[in-house]
C-alpha cells in the first residue's frame, strides 16, 4: 500500500521536527531538509540546479580568463625568461651579465629570434596552464569553502587563499611539467654555437617531443614533473595569497565603516598582480634553477644529483643564477597576467550578464 501525499507530507514534517528538537542547533541546521511536498521537492532541485549551474559557469569563465591572462603573460615575459633559462643552465663564464644574454642573443639571431626562442611551447600551452591554474584556483576556493569556516559574507582568510592557491599547482603541474621542458631545450639549444653546416639538433617544438618519446617515452617528456609541482605548489600559494592580500590593501574603503567603498581600478590590479608575481619566485626560485637543470640535463640525472652537482661547483650562489631576470620579468608577466584576467572578467560580464 502506498501513502498519499498529504501522508508523505506529514511523516516528512515530523521527522523534520524530530531532527530539530533533539539535536543541537550547531547539528541540526546542518542536516539536509527533508521537502514535505511535492512542489517543495520540485523547487529544492531546481534551486540546486540553479546553484550547480552557476557554479560551472563561474569556473569556465575563470577557465577562459586565466587563458587570455596567460597570452598576455608570454607576449611581455618570454624575453626575461629566456635570459633567466641561459643563466641558469649555461656553464660559468658563458655570459658575464643578464644584459650579455641580450647581446649575445640578439647578435646571433636578431631581435625577434634571439629574444623569443622557445615561445611556441608557451604560447602554445600557455593557454590550458594559466587556464587550468586559474580554474584550479577557482575550484581550490571551493573545495576550501566547503571544508573550513568562512567569513558569513563568503570571503576567506589570507591561509584559507594560499591553501587554495597551492591546489591550483596540482592540475596544472600535469600542463606545465611537459611544455616547460620544451621550452627550456629549446631556449637552451639557442645558445649553442654550430659548426658551419651544421643544424640544430632540434627543428622546433614537436620534434623535441618526438625525439624525447622516442628516447625515453613518456617518462622523458614529463622529466621534471615532481620538481615543477615544488615549485608550483608553495609559488601559487604565495602567488594568489600576495594578490589577493594587496588588492584588498588597495581597494577603497569606507573611513568610518571600513567596508569596501568601490571596485578596485585596473592600475591597482596591475600593481597587485606584478608584486604577486615577485612574492611566487623569492621563495622557489632556487627550486626552479634545480627544475631548469633536471630538464635540459641530456644524461639520465636525478633531482639529489643535480642538488650535489650546483652546490659542489658553487655553494648557495649556484641555485641564483638568473634571479635579478626573473623578478624583472615578474613585474610585467604578472601585472600583464591579471590585467588580462580582470579584463576577460570584465569582457565576459558585459557579454553575458
Amino acid at each position: 500500500m502506498t501513502s498519499s501525499p498529504s501522508q508523505s507530507g506529514t511523516a516528512a514534517g515530523a521527522v523534520n521536527q524530530k531532527l530539530q528538537s533533539s539535536l543541537p542547533n550547531a547539528v541540526s541546521e546542518k542536516l539536509p531538509h527533508i521537502p514535505e511536498s511535492k512542489e517543495e521537492l520540485k523547487a529544492e532541485i531546481k534551486a540546486e540546479t540553479k546553484v550547480v549551474a552557476s557554479a560551472g559557469l563561474a569556473q569556465l569563465r575563470s577557465f577562459v580568463a586565466g587563458g587570455f591572462g596567460g597570452i598576455c603573460a608570454v607576449v611581455v615575459g618570454h624575453p626575461f625568461d629566456l635570459v633567466k633559462v641561459r643563466l641558469q643552465t649555461a656553464e660559468k663564464g658563458v655570459y658575464s651579465s643578464a644584459m650579455d644574454v641580450v647581446r649575445k642573443s640578439v647578435a646571433k639571431d636578431g631581435l625577434r629570434r634571439g629574444l623569443y626562442a622557445g615561445v611556441s611551447a608557451p604560447l602554445v600551452g600557455v593557454t590550458p596552464m594559466f587556464a587550468v591554474s586559474f580554474w584550479g584556483y577557482d575550484l581550490g576556493k571551493s573545495i576550501v569553502r566547503s571544508t573550513s569556516t568562512v567569513a558569513p559574507d563568503g570571503s576567506l582568510s589570507i591561509a584559507q587563499i594560499s591553501a587554495a592557491g597551492f591546489f591550483s599547482a596540482v592540475p596544472m603541474t600535469a600542463i606545465t611539467a611537459p611544455f616547460e621542458r620544451v621550452k627550456v631545450i629549446l631556449q637552451v639549444q639557442g645558445q649553442k654555437k654550430l659548426a658551419p653546416g651544421e643544424k640544430p639538433k632540434y627543428a622546433g617544438g614537436m620534434d623535441v617531443v618526438r625525439q624525447l618519446y622516442r628516447q625515453g617515452g613518456v617518462r622523458s617528456v614529463f622529466r621534471g614533473s615532481a620538481a615543477t609541482l615544488a615549485r608550483d605548489g608553495p609559488g601559487s600559494a604565495a602567488y594568489f595569497a600576495a594578490y589577493e592580500y594587496i588588492k584588498r590593501m588597495l581597494t577603497p574603503r569606507d573611513p568610518v565603516t571600513g567596508e569596501a567603498s568601490g571596485k578596485l581600478s585596473l592600475p591597482a590590479v596591475t600593481c597587485a598582480g606584478a608584486a604577486a608575481g615577485v612574492a611566487m619566485w623569492i621563495p622557489v626560485f632556487p627550486i626552479d634553477t634545480v627544475k631548469s637543470r633536471l630538464q635540459t640535463a641530456e644524461e639520465n640525472v636525478t633531482i639529489g644529483g643535480v642538488v650535489k652537482g650546483l652546490y659542489a661547483k658553487g655553494g648557495y650562489k649556484a641555485f641564483f643564477p638568473g634571479f635579478g631576470p626573473a623578478l624583472a620579468r615578474a613585474v610585467p608577466a604578472n601585472a600583464a597576467t591579471f590585467l588580462g584576467v580582470e579584463l576577460a572578467h570584465q569582457a565576459m560580464n558585459k557579454a553575458f550578464n
